[in-house]
């Protein structure tokens, strides 16, 4: 039973539901690749593969910043510096999350397979960045941003350059939220000589920058839809993303990051599923 419970507290630690802020942007990657939906058997392993990368990912990012989190009032409670689990146990997740990737990227074709390395490397490269460069927060968006490429991979067998603006925008929009959320730790951050766009910057500024990355993302957005000749319900799809941008941007100011907590975020999860309804019902009726 101790193996449950502590399973249990490690899919809350990583926050596993949170799954869904990225898997849209997977899905839509897949739907474009096959003008509709992928076949049963690429659309399951896809969704083992992301939940599986993504598990790895966190997992490792806690193990990492154990030490940080200890010294964090925000992040003090987390589970391993709380000592409710071992750094063993959470080390064989991240392992046993990996198997599970690469065991899934090769039940979808060979590129995956061997693209697989490296796409874990990447993912778990992250968590060191912040440690010496304060464009961590873009870092990690291309980490978020991998899963349309390959879900286009998982179906085509091939890469095709028209995915790519969807990696870019999917970067740009999780690394703007993750500058966001670095303000809260801007003394933290500059106490422990952690780099980010808001010690850098400061907190005014790297707001301004927040805002940047997130219209960029937007135009990338557009950009997709227009290379794919996608119709109104999609661009309509990229006005509701834009539009939420900027109702939570307005929410916030270098004065008060009150509003800036899980409730924020979470907002964007159901977004990105509003975004992804969008674009995969416009494929639905075009075929």
């Amino acid at each position: 039973m101790s193996i449950l419970r502590n399973l249990g507290v490690t899919l809350e630690m990583i926050k596993w539901e949170h799954s869904v802020f990225a898997l849209p942007f997977a899905l839509t990657g897949a739907m474009l690749a096959a003008r509709g939906w992928p076949s049963a058997w690429q659309l399951g392993w896809i969704l083992v593969a992301m939940v599986a990368a993504r598990s790895a990912a966190m997992a490792f990012n806690r193990l990492v910043d154990a030490a940080y989190d200890a010294q964090n009032p925000r992040t003090r409670m987390r589970a391993l510096p709380a000592g409710i689990l071992s750094k063993q146990f959470v080390a064989g997740f991240v392992v046993i999350s990996s198997a599970v990737f690469i065991f899934s990227a090769a039940e979808l074709n060979r590129l995956c397979l061997i693209l697989s390395p490296l796409v874990l490397a990447i993912l778990l490269f992250y968590s060191y960045t912040k440690r010496f460069t304060r464009w961590s927060h873009l870092v990690l968006g291309f980490a978020d941003a991998i899963p349309p490429a390959a879900a286009w991979i998982a179906v085509r067998g091939s890469l095709d350059w028209r995915i790519l603006p969807l990696v870019g925008a999917v970067t740009f929009w999780v690394g703007g939220f993750d500058v966001l959320y670095a303000c809260q730790d801007y003394e933290f951050d500059c106490r422990q000589g952690l780099h980010s766009l808001p010690r850098f910057l400061g907190v005014k500024h790297a707001l301004l920058a927040a805002r940047l990355f997130h219209g960029i993302a937007f135009a990338l957005l557009v950009a997709t839809a227009k290379l794919f000749f996608l119709g109104a319900l999609a661009y309509a799809g990229c006005l509701l993303f834009g539009g939420l941008l900027v109702w939570e941007h307005s929410m916030v100011s270098h004065r008060d990051l009150s509003r800036l907590n899980a409730a924020f975020f979470t907002a964007n999860g159901v977004v990105s599923v509003m975004l992804f309804a969008c674009f995969a019902g416009d494929l639905l009726i075009k075929h």
